[in-house]
């Protein structure tokens, strides 16, 4: 579509890099707003946000290595494309949920309270980013007759990421950013329903984010790695998705945490 934004002389602003700028800032602001209603410290919250940042843009970098380790030993130069790409979204997620547990528990922040107040921002990141891979061209579908394809003529999506030019193809990014989206609203909708318990908000986010992850695999026709009859993406979504429905029954049956400052019944 639009890989580059504008050209200012010899600086080119790439329209993935701006909305992929974007989306990590209007996912922590989000989460900070979260944090704030929560009574969370902010500025711890805040430093975790920059660390979830940080790890997610070295796994997402990481993961995209070693799904496309053979590519990058024969040929070296395609490093290049590596240090220009996003990256697989699950490398990213994957480090990013480590190194925020391994930090929460270190600083003594509610663990999966924090958790809950980053899960929407992370898909509210998400929408942004994915319309950020539509303009550049990454993550494409496979060729497709339904209506709704799109066809990419831009000659430096090609260039950069080995986007198929004049195929119709289905708009795989667009189905992740709308997934995305309902997920979203799926989050803030149901937050206040139901049991509410710690942790319920952040692994309902992995289990819907793993179930349509999976379904839009389908239709993907970029080279992104496979494990026996899957991508590396469905693999994964098959291993998170039982273990987010684990966790919400566990979570689900633990006591409720008692308020500070509440006192035990004489």
């Amino acid at each position: 579509m639009y890989p580059t934004l504008f050209e200012l002389g010899p600086l080119t602003v790439y329209s993935y890099g701006v909305l992929l700028a974007a989306a990590y800032l209007l996912g922590l602001q989000m989460a900070m707003k979260r944090a704030q209603a929560r009574g969370l410290d902010q500025a711890r919250v805040m430093d975790l946000g920059i660390y979830i940042i940080i790890s997610a843009l070295i796994g997402a970098k990481l993961l995209l290595f070693i799904t496309d380790f053979r590519t990058f030993i024969d040929d070296p130069k395609t490093l290049i494309d590596l240090a220009r790409s996003g990256g697989v979204f699950y490398g990213g997620l994957i480090l990013a949920v480590a190194v925020a547990l391994l930090y929460i528990r270190r600083i003594g922040l509610p663990l999966w309270t924090t958790c809950d107040v980053f899960a929407p921002g992370i898909a509210l990141g998400h929408v942004v980013g994915r319309l950020g891979c539509f303009f550049a061209g990454c993550c494409y579908g496979r060729p497709t007759s339904v209506p709704w394809a799109i066809t990419f003529t831009n000659v430096d999506a090609a260039t950069n990421v080995g986007t198929p030019l004049n195929v119709p193809v289905h708009p795989t990014q667009l189905y992740e950013a709308g997934a995305e989206g309902l997920i979203l609203a799926i989050l803030l909708a149901t937050e206040s329903r139901g049991q509410r318990y710690p942790g319920r908000t952040f692994w309902l986010y992995m289990l819907l984010y793993a179930i349509s992850r999976f379904v839009i695999e389908i239709y993907r026709g970029d080279p992104r790695g496979a494990v026996g009859p899957f991508s590396t993406s469905q693999f994964i979504s098959l291993i998170l998705g039982p273990l987010a429905v684990a966790m919400l029954v566990y979570l689900r049956r633990q006591p409720a945490p008692v308020p500070r400052g509440a006192r035990k019944a004489a």
